[in-house]
């Protein structure tokens, strides 16, 4: 045990809360700046001590053209590629004193290859990973259904969504329908299943809609002035994650990126538009999406750093 503390250092840290511009409304991520010499044991053991849904240790670049590489765990395991520890840890690079290649254009290298992020100001977007996507069997959206507490006839469309995380997205019919789900995870957990689903925002005023979820959510509604973000949302999305460690994650890069290639591509929506995440968790995650004229979907939002100091690892 000694021989083990004697081998720690003091690295520097930051916990940082994505998709959002107030701090403690969006989703939080813990970023190891230095991850040198970590093994992969070590890096799981800290992240599953963080829980929090994703813990980034940023590394130095392997691949031509990255300016940086991030390795990316939940508690229970390492993912290929993430949202939003793509931009968190993007943030917390750039703050650390981070030099990018090209002033407004940062490279990260990851498990899936190199994201392309843009910087605006305060607002990070990356560049969506290609997608796969297929439609899922009969018998699989029966049993996912049954775990929502929901009958078939109420998801509008499905897919089975892969660009690196892997989810069945569902579109249901309204956004009551997902903000009262109250899922058995469990259920989910044995169908070894992740679930993004969404719905389409009806044109009632998005801080009403926040307003009638939760008591923290409203308390949020009160100082939605205060953020940038407080743009009325197209699409209110929530994100089961019970196979990898996580109930439900606050808010989700990852899933909002694949949702938006396969329901722009497929018409349910337009070229740019608002997400809301995390309402039901009492946040106000907002995710800006938007595809190009070459077709490429970017996923954005802001960043803001919570904590910063030095971890022992």
């Amino acid at each position: 045990m000694s021989l083990a503390l004697t081998q720690h250092r003091q690295r520097p840290f930051k916990q940082v809360d994505v998709f959002t511009a107030t701090p403690y409304y969006g989703n939080p991520l813990a970023v190891v700046l230095d991850g040198a010499g970590l093994s992969d044991d070590e890096m799981q053991r800290f992240a599953r001590w963080t829980n929090l849904s994703e813990t980034t240790f940023v590394l130095p670049p392997t691949q031509a053209g990255a300016d940086y590489r991030v390795r990316i765990f939940t508690p229970g395991t390492e993912l290929p590629f993430a949202g939003h520890p793509t931009l968190g840890s993007c943030h917390a690079w750039l703050e650390n004193g981070g030099k990018p290649r090209q002033a407004d254009v940062i490279v990260q290298e990851c498990a899936v290859g190199l994201v392309t992020i843009r910087r605006a100001g305060h607002h990070l977007a990356f560049a969506a990973p290609p997608l796969k996507r297929s439609t899922p069997a009969p018998e699989l959206l029966a049993s996912v259904a049954q775990a929502l507490g929901i009958s078939t006839a109420q998801i509008r469309a499905a897919q089975q969504l892969d660009n690196g995380p892997q989810w069945l997205g569902l579109l249901l019919d309204s956004t009551d329908t997902v903000l009262a789900l109250a899922p058995d995870h469990q259920a989910l957990k044995d169908l070894k299943q992740k679930v993004g689903v969404c719905a389409v925002e009806s044109a009632q005023p998005a801080i009403s809609l926040i307003a009638k979820s939760s008591r923290e959510a409203r308390a949020f509604a009160e100082h939605a002035a205060d953020a940038p973000q407080h743009a009325a949302p197209d699409l209110e999305v929530r994100a089961f994650a019970a196979p990898v460690g996580v109930t439900e994650d606050p808010v989700t890069g990852s899933l909002n990126a694949s949702l938006a290639q396969w329901l722009m591509a497929e018409g349910h929506l337009p070229e740019r538009y608002v997400a809301s995440q995390g309402t039901c968790l009492g946040r106000a995650g907002r995710v800006q999406l938007e595809r190009d004229a070459s077709g490429q979907v970017w996923v954005g939002g802001q960043v803001v750093t919570c904590i910063s100091g030095q971890v022992q690892l």
